[in-house]
């Protein structure tokens, strides 16, 4: 396992300086997150593959976001999140096919987003329309030779699993997995990471390296924190990873900006480099 960093791209993002930075911090690979379609293009793309190849930077995942209002609590974002909301699923699954034809033209295999609160009920009619278009973005990136990833968070492990498998039933096994955020599973209240991985470490495919603690009211997430402050044990998260045989890359995720990001960042992967001798 290698420890990578995830980066955002912006429309004046400069990105051969971001992966100069990352470099710097003695990291080698990366997620791509972008939450704007109007740069998911052919020169972003040839920005981002100059830079990869000039920096020997490997983007193992584009994390694509989408249109629209998204608000990070338990009320709200019922409403706002991911595919889950039908006021916003169409113009969503355009720009996520949009963000799975970026990832070929950067050479990303994985591509990974937030689906949103998926109902626990398999009998919710929410589910089904959901499901039908997860499905479509199943098909696109199998097309291409693509993985398509569930960002862990809002939805507890047994109802991604059975959301994996109820893709698999009509399109087979092999290209949907899961992108394990250990920390948004304790700030969203819905597993202990280490235990997640009983239920579905079969399917996990990328990792992000952030930490945060449990939510102490029904309203607000948990608060996010420098790794090795929270609830993840990452000491036990890191021995259920080998255990399990996963062998990608940890990329470390801090939402926040700055110079004090770069110092959360620095420090996590000095935790995560001792973890991972």
């Amino acid at each position: 396992m290698r420890v990578g960093v995830l980066i955002e791209i912006f429309r004046d993002t400069d990105v051969d300086a971001k992966f100069a930075e990352l470099r710097s911090m003695g990291m080698e690979s990366c997620q791509l997150v972008c939450w704007d379609k109007g740069i998911m293009n052919q020169e972003t793309a040839d920005k981002v593959n100059a830079a990869a190849e000039n920096h020997k930077v490997d983007i193992t995942a584009f994390w694509c976001g989408w249109e629209g209002p998204r608000v990070w609590d338990f009320y709200d974002g019922q409403l706002t999140l991911g595919l889950v909301p039908e006021a916003f699923r169409f113009e969503r699954v355009k720009m996520l096919q949009k963000g799975i034809t970026f990832a070929s033209m950067i050479h990303v295999k994985d591509v990974a987003t937030h689906v949103g609160y998926m109902p626990e009920n398999p009998y919710d009619p929410n589910y089904a329309g959901v499901l039908a278009c997860l499905k479509e973005l199943v098909k696109q990136c199998k097309e291409n030779g693509q993985n398509f990833l569930f960002e862990t968070g809002q939805e507890t492990p047994v109802t991604l699993k059975r959301a994996i498998q109820d893709i698999e039933k009509e399109l087979g096994k092999g290209n949907v997995g899961i992108n394990l955020d250990p920390a948004n599973l304790v700030m969203y209240g819905k597993a202990n990471p280490v235990d997640a991985l009983e239920v579905f470490g079969e399917y996990v495919m990328g990792i992000h390296g952030k930490d945060g603690r449990y939510p102490t009211d029904g309203h607000m997430l948990g608060e996010e924190v420098p790794l090795g402050q929270g609830k993840v044990n990452y000491p036990a998260f890191v021995a259920k990873l080998k255990e399990i045989g996963y062998a990608g890359d940890i990329t470390i995720e801090r939402e926040i900006s700055g110079e004090e990001q770069k110092k959360d960042i620095v420090m996590a992967k000095a935790v995560l480099d001792e973890l991972l001798k």
